[in-house]
């Protein structure tokens, strides 16, 4: 065997690893490793210029959603139907049509929960309900305040303008 001048560790030092270890894992140095992890991360994506500006991370921060508008005439028949039932109260051809939507993806302006109800839009040919959805916030739901529309399963909306 070759000597390399370096000892094998003893029983000891290995021991007084893993309490190292575990004091890193556990207790007041997780919390630090975690807050000033998180920073490190959001500090590089701005630097980056891979985030958004900090007006647009702050909680409550209205979306874009709510300036992207589409004119009711343009939308699909089958859009421009459902968004009519919507004021009407129905019938709507789907059982979970008029349930809270959550906006969980935070695309739309920040209400109450309870603010916001989905609405399926029929898909021609496809045997589910689809990706496309009318999203109406206001009390009573027939009154919204404001109506949006999504094609993609809420990846993206922009404002119904009758």
């Amino acid at each position: 065997m070759f000597r390399t001048g370096l000892t094998a560790p003893d029983r000891s030092s290995r021991s007084t690893d893993k309490k190292a270890k575990k004091v890193f894992q556990q207790g007041p140095f997780r919390q630090v490793l975690r807050k000033w992890g998180v920073a490190v991360l959001v500090a590089s994506g701005l630097a980056a210029g891979g985030l958004q500006t900090s007006a647009a991370l702050a909680k409550g921060a209205e979306n874009p959603a709510g300036s992207m508008t589409v004119a009711l005439g343009t939308l699909p028949a089958e859009a421009q139907s459902t968004y009519q039932r919507v004021f009407t109260g129905g019938p709507f051809p789907y059982a979970k049509d008029g349930s809270v939507f959550g906006n969980r993806e935070r695309q739309l302006p920040t209400k109450a929960r309870g603010f916001y109800r989905e609405y399926t839009v029929k898909t021609p040919g496809s045997r589910d309900r689809g990706a496309r959805r009318v999203v109406c916030g206001g009390k009573p739901p027939t009154q919204p305040e404001a109506c949006f529309y999504t094609d993609d399963h809420y990846a993206s909306f922009r404002r119904i303008a009758p």
